[in-house]
């Protein structure tokens, strides 16, 4: 974020509270090159950080109040108290920051108060974790002002905390990672099972490639049902095989595994997409770490391929984008995100980027679809101080 547009966020600080602020802070959102609904599995991830992201402005209360605005909402601030905030008691887009104050008090943390002036440009509904930097913007201000010391990964936890218990959404630990974590210029393997984690260099315009992000403009919510269902099958998946989690499944178990669960075609759907995934994630890192990028085409078109047939969470936008840029020259494409809308991502030589775009913006517009909104995604630095 340039100076002008901290300085915006600042100004908007001031007028709303008549005060500076104590400090402004971001945190980006993601997009994942690979590794989809693994999470939340035990899984490997892939992650990293956009430029876009989500900016506050916070400064430290003594009185038990919560004041909460967003930039792009409008309207007075929401006042709150903290003693008062209990889980599923808020349906509106102020549960993410005062679900992150329940989540830091309910661990110890003595959390008096905040005002908070929030502005982001991550697009909501795209699939690209709008909800987890606010979450992790607001985290890291809080840890800062209030002296905890925690690291990235402790705030991931509770940002993830948050948004489990407090929103009511069952998402794994990989968008507040990624927020909390990423850095500039890479991409971020995370082991969810114990949050280790290495930074791969991802460095696209180097090696004369581009990943474009195609928004579809169709909106999705992971509080509804569709993603509990899909993660409750795969935790009835892993009790019917006996394991902890579908990470305990090897590829080369997963001829036999499938065969136990031969009475339930959806745990065998939902398994093999797990099983699979994590097996291209570390294919993906390998290729990566090989200077092979790309070669990492075809395994986000077997990613994609099953998300759609498996995971059954494509939606026919997605499938246009991933169809239409491989037929006009893509290296590789694949939804990214939750699913059911949102977001595709596709890897692209240089020169092509012009001509899959146009293609794609055309094959939208013969079907009747929204526009879509297709950018460049450049893998950027993670929540920090910005002032």
């Amino acid at each position: 974020m340039g100076a002008a547009a901290q300085e915006q966020v600042r100004g908007g600080f001031t007028a709303r509270y008549g005060a500076e602020p104590d400090g402004i802070w971001a945190a980006p959102g993601r997009v994942n090159l690979i590794g989809e609904h693994t999470d939340y599995n035990d899984g490997f991830v892939m992650p990293f950080a956009l430029p876009h992201q989500a900016v506050a402005a916070v400064s430290r209360r003594a009185d038990g109040v919560l004041r909460l605005h967003s930039a792009d909402i409008g309207g007075d601030p929401v006042e709150l108290r903290v003693a008062d905030l209990a889980p599923e008691s808020d349906r509106a887009w102020t549960a993410y920051p005062s679900g992150v104050v329940w989540a830091l008090r309910e661990a110890g943390h003595e959390i008096t108060g905040a005002d908070v002036h929030l502005a982001s440009t991550v697009p909501s509904g795209a699939g690209l974790s709008s909800s987890a930097a606010l979450e992790v913007v607001v985290a890291l201000a809080l840890n800062d002002l209030y002296g905890l010391g925690l690291r990235g990964r402790q705030l991931a936890r509770l940002c993830q905390r948050a948004e489990n218990v407090y929103v009511g959404a069952p998402v794994g630990i990989m968008d507040q990672t990624a927020a909390a974590c990423c850095q500039a210029g890479h991409a971020l393997f995370l082991d969810t099972r114990d949050l280790a984690q290495r930074q791969i260099p991802f460095d696209l315009a180097a090696e004369g490639m581009r990943l474009l992000v195609v928004d579809t403009q169709v909106k999705h919510s992971h509080s509804e049902g569709e993603y509990g269902k899909r993660r409750a099958g795969c935790e009835r998946g892993a009790a019917l095989l006996g394991v902890a989690a579908l990470r305990d499944v090897a590829v080369d178990e997963l001829d036999a595994a499938l065969e136990r669960l031969a009475d339930d075609e959806e745990a065998q759907r939902l398994v093999r997409h797990i099983v699979t995934e994590n097996a291209r994630v570390e294919r993906v890192v390998a290729l990566l770490e090989a200077g092979d990028t790309r070669a990492i085409g075809p395994v986000l078109v077997a990613g994609h391929a099953s998300l759609r047939d498996d995971f059954r969470i494509s939606c026919p936008e997605l499938d246009l984008v991933v169809d239409t840029a491989l037929a006009s020259g893509a290296l590789g494409a694949r939804m990214t995100g939750g699913g059911f809308g949102g977001s595709a991502i596709v890897l692209v030589e240089a020169a092509d980027v012009d001509g899959v775009t146009k293609a794609v913006e055309s094959a939208f517009a013969d079907a009747g679809f929204t526009a879509p909104r297709v950018f460049e995604a450049v893998p950027s630095a993670g929540a920090r101080r910005l002032a």
